[in-house]
């Protein structure tokens, strides 16, 4: 391909296959990857639907969290090893709490969970299990999961003093691949703008000393998906995953993994998440 070719199709969109929840008369659940050890066992149906995915690298200047729910940085880090279990806990804890401070104007960041996937034969290593990329589309938190979720990670009373004070609370994934390029199941992501209400599907998640709850995604055809085309490893999406400001702004953030067409013999997706309570007060 020459290269004024390449240029030419450098943002065309992708024709994909996204996984979404079929609706259904009673509530949805499913057993949770802290009980299988692998991937997790749903009690639902799902259907695969075609869709075309944009390139978000054009849109990525102007994006924002509180319109599309998710942004694209850079954002380099010093940690060698992503693998390394006590440099997350310290170096790249640090790294992750000094990005959303400075992004945010945040007050306090909280890390409470932090997941590495991978589309190699058995998955990556984390230790509760071994977890593969999160195909169907979801969103990690609802109206309901999310001020618990505060309550869980900050305790009663400093979560009712922050939700009594008017504080701005945003539940925050950092997603970055560990290797870069990727070049195969890459991460999809809505514009939270072009989802409806009606559209996210509350389902229980179970844990094995609680019971969660999620978001599957139906289908719509007047949804817009995105992704980053051949992510590197200092880069980050930020996604919004919960907002306790109510007032029309980004809420929740679908996203899912998908495949590439002709990715097969492709170096395996591996990525690391952590997610976050970001607290402005």
């Amino acid at each position: 391909m020459t290269q004024s070719a390449i240029a030419q199709n450098a943002n065309a969109p992708v024709d994909a296959v996204l996984t979404f929840i079929k609706r259904q008369d009673t509530k949805p659940y499913f057993n949770s990857s802290a009980i299988t050890g692998g991937a997790p066992e749903i009690f639902f149906e799902t259907e695969n639907r075609n869709v075309s995915i944009e390139d978000f690298r054009p849109l990525a200047a102007k994006a924002s969290m509180d319109v599309e729910g998710f942004e694209l940085l850079r954002s380099p880090t010093a940690v060698a090893d992503l693998y390394d279990d006590e440099a997350i806990d310290t170096a790249y804890a640090v790294e992750i709490k000094a990005l959303l401070t400075e992004r945010f104007g945040a007050t306090a960041v909280h890390i409470f969970d932090v997941t590495r996937r991978s589309d190699g034969d058995v998955g990556a290593a984390n230790p509760d299990g071994l977890r593969g990329p999160a195909n169907r589309v979801h969103v990690d938190y609802t109206p309901k999961s999310g001020p618990q979720r505060t309550r869980d990670v900050l305790g009663d009373d400093e979560a009712e003093r922050l939700f009594k004070s008017g504080a701005h609370i945003v539940q925050v994934n950092v997603w970055r691949p560990i290797s870069g390029p990727v070049k195969r199941s890459p991460l999809a992501l809505a514009d939270a703008s072009s989802v409806n209400a009606d559209e996210l599907i509350a389902t229980d998640q179970i844990f094995p000393d609680r019971v969660g709850e999620i978001y599957n995604v139906a289908h719509a055809d007047t949804q817009r998906w995105y992704y980053a085309p051949e992510m590197e490893r200092d880069e980050v999406f930020l996604i919004k995953g919960w907002d306790s400001i109510d007032d029309g702004r980004a809420k929740f953030t679908p996203h899912g993994a998908f495949a590439l067409q002709n990715s097969q013999d492709a170096p395996p997706r591996e990525s690391i998440e952590v997610r976050t309570l970001v607290v402005i007060e």
